[in-house]
């Protein structure tokens, strides 16, 4: 199973981010991956193991391999993948670095969704 589709992840490049992220206060995952990346691999194998539990009807995931599209590796300062930056609308409110663990994660976009 594709993680991407499975989440319905929208893909996005550095020239077209700002467009998407405006409009609205909805919460928005941007996704910061890169192909052989160890950690990114056992990110998506815990969410393609359980989909469900990634799945927020009020939260929209975006994607980007950054290896493709450097310029979000260097928007966002990354020392390291993969890196989820969460949004409030055009703010960000919010960055996961590597990945700590689907119940940790969840946990995190939990309190962002409820504040």
């Amino acid at each position: 199973m594709d993680v991407f589709a499975a989440l319905d992840m929208q893909h996005v490049a550095a020239a077209t981010l700002d467009d998407v992220l405006r409009g609205d206060d909805a919460v928005r995952i941007l996704f910061l991956w890169g192909n052989d990346c160890p950690n990114c691999e056992r990110a998506k194998a815990d969410m393609r193991q359980s989909p469900d539990r990634f799945c927020w009807p009020d939260v929209t995931w975006l994607q980007q391999n950054v290896y493709d599209e450097p310029a979000l590796a260097t928007r966002f300062g990354l020392h390291g993948i993969p890196a989820f930056m969460v949004f409030r609308g055009s703010r960000r409110i919010g960055r996961i670095s590597s990945w700590p663990g689907s119940a940790a994660f969840v946990a995190a976009i939990e309190r962002v969704r409820t504040h």
